[in-house]
């Protein structure tokens, strides 16, 4: 009888789970503790969710509020992607 070789689990990207220090706007929605890019990203939606920020008409578009107005570069909407990309220039 032939054993087999369990895969070992696969390993997380480095990138990704390095914890990074959010920006004192950043830290308004997400808190100052360092976290990984995902966190970062979760704490994110779940705040736009609970403050009802994705645009009613346009689900791709997020609204800022008074705390996102400075991580979104002074825009009062951006697109999911974008903010992905703003998001990153405020982490270090």
């Amino acid at each position: 009888m032939a054993t087999r070789k369990t895969a070992a689990p696969a390993k997380p990207v480095n990138a990704f789970m390095k914890p990074l220090t959010p920006s004192k706007e950043l830290a308004a929605v997400v808190g100052k503790k360092a976290l990984p890019r995902t966190q970062v990203t979760k704490k994110l939606w779940e705040y736009i969710k609970k403050n009802n920020l994705q645009d009613s008409a346009n689900r791709r578009m997020i609204n800022a509020d008074k705390k996102l107005l400075p991580v979104f570069g002074g825009k009062e909407q951006v697109s999911m992607f974008e903010m992905t990309k703003l998001v990153s220039q405020h982490l270090k």
